[in-house]
């Protein structure tokens, strides 16, 4: 044989092998070419992600255990890479509308699984998927995230560490070096300051299966995932389901589908981490359809302030006068919802379909429809998901318009499979929902609109209670770069009694707030919330009208989001649009601080700008505040002094030439 045709022979064979056969290793890269993913191209499975050429992520083994015994982690082919471009509304999000774009690469594994990575500019995703019709079950998922060295780390810890799956997803974050975070399973988000980056975990589209954890190791962390359950118990006072027993294996497949996304969120500057949008493009898309019908608002809550009333001629309590107040309350002030928590039916019951004796609802609705306030009813997971559709066809014929949900607090399969099924069965009946007791979001709030909002926040109920030492104005600054890169989050703001530092004190009755009357103020901007809780007595409000007036006008859903300026665990500064009209807001820690704020996302013009800030004797008095109205004129920038623990909040109006005259 003729050289010539010998090495035109070895070509041949070469160009018939499966693509990717022939290499280690396989590279993609993110459309500004700042991010590479390597992909090994042999068992056993493991991926790497660097950026500007320096490691993010060192070599972390991924793959799939199966019941039987068998491991997933074996490449047989790839296909080439290719661009997603995608365009998303975003309906009651930080904006209406999304763009992204990525590069895409899918490997053919054995035993019909794939796997597909997309290397964004903002960040790196990856996700199993199965192919073929025959259920299985899946024993365990081994996702590690390694990095060198001993970067710093901030993770929320379980607050069980008995059973660590098993809790409401509400912890503060512990900063620590990776190697003294200890070994309880953290819940999502976690990040990881690699040099001057920052690596955000999360998981997106999480459907039909268990939630992650990550427990620490020396240099890298692991995935954990809940076990299936196999049997339940129900406590006694609020019939919420716990698992009793579980299953030795994570999830039950029936048949082809995709897995959860895992993702990298990478950030070289705090200020883009809340406005990362990765776990909302990469859920499921609508599957209602129309939501011209879910409207988005604030709504005066009773539980936190415990019906604590002052100055009426009627007892306080879950009764009819102390309603209509909460409702009157609401319609002089523009707020669209009041919300009846625990107690208006026996939590011990578990029957959500039978009222208690003191409340006639259709009553109280009518009255709300009369001065234009609806009703929210609260409810237990399992209590909802065991009258479903019986509860979801009553109290939508009644008027009511949506349900606050509490307690699932776990992330198992069929826990997951639950809150799916709330979601499409609510809006089946035009009902939104509100999810408490949950855990962070993976994108249900894009597959499902009417969820309009998420607890899985430390938030304003932890002052009510101990240890004294808990630090919430630092927790304000910390979790909003993190936790909103995950969705929409329920802190329910609005406390009226506030203190500095050193006065502060845990009082169940009569709560009061760590830091300002404005860090309070500011939460309703900085926080992506379009159903969000005034959490304070109609008293207290009416005490101080203009401040009430103030807070109850800003909106809830936004044209525009930007970060002009902050730095994770000390301050952050949100600016938001809505139509014409600017609000920006500030939160700092317990330091008090000057801050700048560059204007550059006002366009040309003069503007009129009313101020709501710390008073001169807010470090002293923390609810000391000025609410004044001042010239702005076009460019430049503007300085805004926060007393320790305090805020900001500045509606920024655009004067017309009608204005000048």
């Amino acid at each position: 044989m003729k050289k010539a045709s010998f090495l035109l022979l070895i070509c041949m064979a070469l160009l018939a092998l499966p693509l990717g056969a022939v290499t280690k290793a396989h590279r993609l890269t993110s459309p500004d070419g700042r991010t590479v993913v390597t992909i090994a191209a042999e068992a056993p499975l493991s991926y790497s992600v660097t950026r500007d050429g320096s490691v993010l992520v060192a070599p972390s083994p991924i793959g799939l255990t199966l019941a039987d015994g068998t491991v997933i982690d074996r490449p047989v082919k790839a296909s080439r890479p290719r661009i997603i471009k995608e365009e998303t509304d975003a309906p009651f999000y930080r904006q209406p509308h999304i763009s992204t774009v990525c590069n895409e690469l899918t490997l053919t594994l054995t035993g019909g699984f794939t796997l597909t990575f997309r290397a964004y500019d903002e960040g790196v995703a990856y996700r199993f998927g199965y192919t073929r019709k025959a259920p299985l079950a899946i024993a365990a998922e081994q996702a590690t995230f390694a990095f060198e060295g001993d970067p710093k780390v901030w993770l929320a810890h379980s607050t069980n560490e008995k059973s660590p799956f098993a809790m409401a997803f509400q912890n503060l974050y512990d900063e620590s070096p990776l190697s003294d975070a200890g070994s309880v399973p953290a819940f999502l988000p976690a990040t990881v300051e690699v040099g001057s980056t920052k690596v955000t975990i999360l998981e997106s589209n999480l459907e039909a299966y268990p939630g992650m954890f990550l427990t620490p190791g020396k240099t890298c962390l692991k995935a954990a995932f809940p076990p299936y359950p196999k049997s339940f118990r129900k406590s006694a006072y609020r019939q919420q389901m716990h698992v009793a027993e579980a299953e030795d294996f994570i999830c039950r497949v029936d048949g082809a589908r995709s897995f959860p996304w895992r993702i990298l969120a990478i950030t070289d500057d705090d200020t883009q981490m809340p406005l990362n949008n990765l776990v909302y493009a990469l859920a499921s898309p609508n599957r209602i359809g129309d939501t011209s019908w879910i409207r988005p608002g604030k709504v005066a809550w009773d539980w936190w302030n415990a019906w604590n009333l002052k100055g009426v001629p009627f007892k306080a309590g879950i009764n009819m006068p102390t309603y209509k107040y909460y409702i009157d309350f609401a319609a002089k002030n523009g707020i669209e919802y009041i919300v009846l928590d625990e107690g208006w039916y026996d939590p011990k019951s578990g029957d959500m379909l039978t009222v208690i004796p003191d409340l006639n609802l259709e009553e109280l609705i009518a009255y709300g429809r009369q001065k234009g306030v609806d009703i929210v009813l609260w409810t237990v997971f399992n209590v909802l998901d065991d009258q479903l559709d019986e509860a979801c066809r009553k109290y939508s014929a009644m008027g009511v318009k949506g349900f606050k949900v509490d307690f699932l607090d776990r992330n198992d399969q069929t826990g997951v499979e639950m809150a799916y099924r709330i979601c499409e069965k609510a809006a089946q009946y035009h009902l939104f929902l509100d999810y408490h007791g949950f855990y962070s979001p993976t994108g249900l709030n894009r597959t499902y609109p009417n969820l309009l909002n998420y607890e899985g926040v430390f938030g304003m109920e932890e002052v009510k209670w101990k240890p004294e030492d808990k630090d919430m104005p630092h927790y304000d600054v910390t979790f909003p770069f993190m936790r909103l890169m995950c969705g929409n989050v329920d802190y329910t703001p609005g406390a009226m009694r506030n203190a500095t530092r050193a006065d502060w004190r845990p009082i169940y009755y009569s709560p009061v707030s760590q830091g300002t009357r404005c860090h309070q103020a500011a939460m309703y901007v900085v926080l992506d919330s379009p159903f969000t809780m005034l959490c304070d007595t109609p008293t207290s409000y009416e005490a101080e009208p203009d401040y009430t007036q103030f807070i109850a006008s800003i909106p809830t859903v936004w044209d525009e989001t930007v970060i002009p300026s902050g730095r994770m665990g000390e301050y952050i500064v949100t600016a938001r649009r809505k139509g014409d009209t600017w609000y920006v807001a500030g939160l700092t820690d317990w330091r008090e601080r000057d801050v700048t704020i560059p204007l550059s996302f006002l366009s040309e013009g003069d503007y009129l700008v009313k101020c709501l800030a710390d008073g001169i004797n807010a470090a002293r008095n923390a609810e000391d505040y000025r609410l004044d109205t001042q010239f702005l004129p076009k460019g430049g920038t503007l300085t805004i002094h926060l007393a320790p623990g305090g805020g900001f909040v500045l509606q920024i109006s655009k004067l017309t030439v009608a204005d000048h005259l």
